[in-house]
């Protein structure tokens, strides 16, 4: 089957895999403005709140690899329509919610679908394409669709709740479901059975890679909520570091493991998803801190935080014009750790800077941002170039699953060292000059704590790269 040579010729697939990027995106994003008015319709405790959104993000989490596997032996096309056929029920189901325990397993079977369907959406734009630079085209294009959801999903949600229920924000799910199947099932063919491949699927693997990062995700969230003082989320921490192990020996050890590690070893995916993480590390981490600042240190209500965040949404969302000149220009290699280190550069300066005024935030959220814009693009993209046909899906699974998980890791750091070095509850209306200065050294500690880790990780992916063959690092031709 021919290829698409130009964007143009395949709008009908990036539609539909567009549809499904801003799903994910817009879900959790436009969900959070309606906590509260779910918390009262639905009676709900502050822990069950915490779990509408929480259930989501650990399954979803937790499954993308074990579903990158399925849909790489059964066939991509075919889970992304089981999963999005499963996104619309579940939608659906919303509107017959009457307690928060039920919205609660409805959005663990959200979780489900989303796993079952965000990897792939970039593996099926990459396979769409055989020329480097259309895909990078075509994965920045859906990934500024997402981006623009995730900017507009907060107002929005915010407008529709002024005029009609809440459970209008989670129905909004089923027509982009159904837009995201009409133009999957047109725009993309059934996968050819010589790009799945059929070996057994690991399931002792599949079970502990599952625990380990659900434990993963969980740690962070105990961490926030109970402090580095309470045993349970060291007891997470844990968990997760001993299914890690066993997850990792069993994958030596496997005759058809999970995920082959020698493939993961390869330059190209390695350095790609070192540079991811520590996109990951920064975004959530950076986002985390100045969240905190902007309101709890220098009083500033939500709606001016907000407004405070414009910065960095206005660079992921107008930068998407920008990466393809760039990577052009520097190829996909030298673009990714370049755009990584922008990344650590923000973190250094919000980390040495960030203390003594918003122009010194607001340079810290561009830099991330602009970094940011580009390594999502390009690190998933060499990713996919570094593993063979057979394996894009899992690849995408693992970015994506490296990407939680160091989202996830940065605010367990940040929030444990905040935690440990500051007296007292950090919501108290009236900090003392004490308290003040606490926060303020914990928001310097927590920054460059973590600028130091993402700048191992952009180092290493570095090293991993260097003396790569030409045709690995070329420059990425002109596409139409």
């Amino acid at each position: 089957m021919n290829k698409p040579t130009e964007l143009r010729t395949a709008w009908v697939a990036l539609t539909g895999l567009s549809a499904v990027f801003l799903f994910e995106m817009l879900d959790n994003s436009i969900l959070n403005v309606a906590l509260p008015t779910i918390g009262r319709d639905l009676h709900a405790s502050t822990l069950a709140l915490q779990w509408v959104t929480g259930a989501y993000a650990v399954v979803f989490g937790g499954l993308m690899l074990a579903f990158g596997a399925i849909a790489d032996r059964y066939g991509r096309r075919r889970i992304m329509l089981t999963g999005l056929t499963l996104l619309g029920l579940a939608s659906l189901a919303t509107a017959f919610v009457t307690t928060a325990e039920q919205l609660i397993a409805v959005r663990v079977v959200t979780g489900v679908a989303a796993a079952m369907t965000t990897p792939g959406s970039m593996a099926l734009a990459f396979r769409l394409f055989d020329d480097d630079g259309l895909r990078v085209r075509a994965t920045t294009l859906i990934s500024t669709v997402g981006l623009v959801g995730l900017a507009i999903g907060p107002t929005a949600g915010g407008f529709v709740l002024a005029i009609a229920p809440w459970q209008v924000l989670l129905l909004v799910n089923v027509p982009i479901a159904a837009l995201a199947i009409a133009g999957i099932r047109r725009g993309i063919a059934a996968d050819e059975p010589a790009d799945l491949h059929r070996d057994p699927i690991d399931v002792p693997g599949a079970l502990l890679g599952t625990a380990t990062i659900v434990f993963a995700l969980v740690a962070p969230t105990l961490f926030v909520d109970q402090g580095g003082a309470e045993p349970a989320p060291w007891a997470a921490v844990g968990a997760a570091a001993g299914a890690g192990i066993l997850f990792l020996l069993r994958e030596r050890s496997a005759r058809h493991p999970l995920l082959d590690l020698k493939l993961v070893a390869r330059p190209l995916v390695s350095s790609g998803l070192a540079c991811k993480a520590a996109a990951a590390l920064a975004t959530a981490g950076l986002g985390y801190l100045v969240t905190l600042q902007l309101q709890l240190d220098w009083g500033w209500t939500p709606a001016r935080a907000a407004i405070g965040m414009l910065p960095q949404v206005v660079v992921l969302v107008a930068g998407g014009a920008f990466v393809n000149p760039f990577v052009q220009r520097a190829g996909l290699a030298r673009a990714a750790w370049l755009s990584a280190a922008s990344v650590v550069a923000g973190l250094a300066v919000y980390g040495l800077l960030g203390r003594f005024g918003y122009v010194f935030v607001a340079i810290a959220l561009v830099l991330v941002a602009a970094g940011m814009r580009v390594v999502g693009v390009v690190a998933a993209v060499n990713v996919l170039r570094g593993l063979p046909r057979n394996r894009t899906t899992i690849g995408v699974a693992l970015t994506d699953t490296v990407t939680e998980v160091t989202a996830g890791a940065a605010i367990a750091v940040a929030g444990t060292i905040l935690a440990t070095l500051f007296a007292g509850d950090l919501a108290t209306e009236h900090w003392t000059a004490s308290q003040t200065a606490d926060f303020r050294t914990a928001v310097t500690v927590a920054g460059l704590t973590l600028t130091a880790v993402a700048g191992a990780l952009v180092g290493w992916g570095v090293i991993r790269t260097r003396g790569l063959a030409v045709s690995e690092n070329d420059t990425v031709p002109v596409a139409a």
